[in-house]
């Protein structure tokens, strides 16, 4: 990092004082950014019961009506006629 500090514009030696400040203020943003993203009070971090219930309910919803879905006289001739193409295609 230091040879960074260094360098002045268009790469030479010999940075002055804003390049210093440029980087002293994105290592700042960059480090008050990462404690935004770290830290957070107790009760915001991670799903509590009530959530996982109806995270839980929403993905038994969708399973049952992709379930449902697929089992359709509809579907599974599609499915049926889509594996029966490709086996004449290939063999």
């Amino acid at each position: 990092m230091r040879g960074l500090w260094r360098l002045g514009p268009g790469g030479r030696a010999g940075g002055g004082l804003g390049t210093r400040r440029a980087l002293r203020r994105l290592r700042s943003r960059c480090r008050d950014r990462w404690a935004l993203l770290t830290t957070g009070t107790a009760r915001e971090r991670g799903m509590s019961t009530a959530e996982y219930a109806v995270g839980t309910i929403a993905a038994c919803a969708f399973a049952a009506l992709l379930f449902k879905v697929v089992t359709s006289p509809e579907v599974q001739e599609m499915i049926t006629s889509l594996i029966n193409r490709a086996l004449k295609v290939a063999g």
